[in-house]
């Protein structure tokens, strides 16, 4: 256990051996994260998932940085079918751990099973559909979705407990009980599964008011008594049925008969006429289908024509603005030239302004050899004049904090005189007020390489290890 202050390795005492911060509260609760994530995994290991999530909660709650502990819940998540929340889990992970993790090997396991990956995503968007089914009342439709997402996914708790409850809904507790037992099985702590069983159960155990108990009891010859709920009849023994409900048994008989016939006679008619409207629907859908994919077809092929003729276009509009480029930087330096052979070196800053605008590495191959020789010469007088000028207007706009400024000037000075390690140091220190503390350490560490055994690389090498102590 490490001290979360300095980060020194932790003993029996109830202080950090380093800094001397109190870290008895520090580690109790990290105790208590590991005693949750035990639970969890005790629980996990008897299929009780509902409970090892809550424990592992728990155990995150106390530590963020429980790895073993998030890594597990990840495990938990995907166990349950809740692809998603595994996989933000592991990543998480990543993030706080990058070396030796296994949550590398788990979502490395997912990426390269794309088809694994591509069918936990069509069981998401499916069971999305089936609770939208659900909204507009279509619960038909909702069952056969999530019969389609339990074949892809069968441990997606969610879509068997909803599959379940429309079951219930339609009075099919047979089919629920079922559903919920293979809930049960891969998660026995559930205690919504739990609660939905007890339901489909308990309504397929008929009640005491609808059962009959009857128990013949011969009181004497003539009759016969029995009860049936909570009434007594008595019936005579050789009673005879009146001849008003043998009529009355006849015309329903007759009744049935004729409605089963009329059935029989034009319930097939029915059946072919609406099979007849379905295979019209189907073939004028398939035709409207066909049409707009040839459509479509059409307007890709519009497209990838517009992106060739765009990239055309792009490219030329590229070599126009290379030669305006060019011509300018020429025009540039043949102004910076004139001005040094007109009057030497004393207006400086006129001709810092010519420069400006050449710039021979991004001409590439434009640039001529003479061009670049007559740059290179020029270079060579009016150098050390123009870092001289441009350190100083750098180092005056850093110490009035006008960084963006700073920077501009202090690069100047260090290209035309890479001898200056000042101004290499205070272009980091630049960077390093702005914020930009990469590129900074990446500066500080040509100081250091550049200009070895100098004070200036001694402080580079501090404002390095604040930089890095402040990212721990």
């Amino acid at each position: 256990m490490k001290c979360y202050h300095c980060g020194c390795d932790l003993t029996e005492k109830d202080y950090c051996p380093n800094c001397g911060t109190d870290v008895s509260l520090y580690k109790k609760l990290m105790s208590l994260s590991n005693l949750y994530y035990n639970e969890g995994l005790e629980k996990a290991g008897v299929r009780n998932l509902t409970g090892a999530v809550e424990s592992l909660h728990q155990s995150l709650k106390l530590n963020k940085s429980n790895i073993e502990a998030r890594n597990l819940l990840g495990l938990v998540y995907y166990e349950m079918g809740e692809v998603v929340a595994a996989l933000s889990e592991w990543v998480i992970s990543k993030n706080l751990d990058a070396e030796n993790n296994i949550a590398d090997d788990y979502m490395n396991e997912l990426r390269n099973n794309p088809t694994r990956l591509d069918t936990m995503n069509q069981t998401m968007k499916k069971y999305n559909v089936a609770l939208k089914y659900c909204h507009q009342e279509s619960l038909d439709l909702a069952v056969i979705q999530l019969k389609k997402v339990l074949s892809m996914n069968p441990n997606f708790i969610r879509a068997h407990q909803l599959l379940a409850l429309l079951y219930l809904n339609s009075g099919n507790y047979p089919k629920a009980e079922r559903e919920l037992q293979k809930c049960a099985k891969i998660d026995t702590g559930n205690t919504l599964t739990q609660r939905y069983l007890m339901e489909a159960q308990h309504m397929q155990i008929p009640g005491e008011d609808e059962a009959k108990h009857i128990s013949e009891i011969p009181s004497s010859k003539e009759v016969v008594q029995y009860r049936s709920g909570n009434e007594t009849i008595i019936q005579p023994v050789h009673s005879m049925q009146p001849k008003g409900a043998v009529s009355m048994l006849s015309i329903g008989i007759g009744a049935v008969l004729g409605i089963a016939i009329a059935c029989f006679l034009i319930l097939p008619a029915r059946i072919q006429a609406i099979n007849s409207s379905n295979k019209d629907r189907i073939t004028a859908i398939s035709e409207e289908s066909d049409s707009k994919s040839a459509q479509l077809t059409e307007y890709e092929q519009q497209i990838a024509d517009l992106t060739r003729e765009k990239k055309t276009l792009q490219s030329q509009i590229d070599s126009y603005q290379g030669t305006d480029s060019t011509v300018d930087s020429m025009n540039a330096l043949m102004a910076a030239t004139s001005t040094y052979l007109t009057g030497g070196a004393s207006d400086i800053q006129t001709i810092a302004g010519y420069l400006e605008h050449v710039n021979p590495t991004k001409m590439g191959a434009s640039a001529t050899a003479e061009f670049t020789e007559l740059y290179n010469s020029l270079i060579k007088l009016v150098g050390p004049r123009l870092a001289s000028m441009y350190y100083r207007t750098g180092y005056s706009a850093y110490r009035d904090k006008d960084y963006d400024t700073a920077i501009t000037d202090l690069t100047a000075a260090y290209q035309y005189d890479s001898t200056n390690g000042d101004a290499l140091f205070y272009l980091a220190n630049c960077y390093y007020e702005k914020g930009n503390t990469d590129q900074a350490k990446k500066i500080y560490d040509q100081v250091i390489n550049d200009f070895p055994g100098t004070r200036k690389a001694s402080n580079s090498e501090a404002k390095i290890a604040e930089i890095n102590n402040a990212a721990n």
